[in-house]
């Protein structure tokens, strides 16, 4: 089974967010990331805003910009 988390739900946003460099900012693409809509903070329930957190506060690995 794959532990990974779907591409584009909250919790891999967050930690591409946090693996980037990119503010806390709470958002998830149902349909993947990049394709089709974005479901912003205002429109996520408590539990997507607290997987979104859960991704970027254990993101370990961090990109270096050389």
């Amino acid at each position: 089974m794959n532990s990974f988390p779907k591409h584009g739900s909250p919790m891999d946003r967050g930690s591409a967010d946090a693996y980037y460099w990119r503010t806390a900012k709470p958002h998830y693409w149902p349909q993947g990331t990049y394709k089709g809509y974005p479901v912003l903070e205002e429109d996520m329930t408590p539990e997507q805003i607290a997987d979104y957190y859960e991704g970027y506060d254990n993101q370990i690995d961090r990109k270096e910009w050389d």
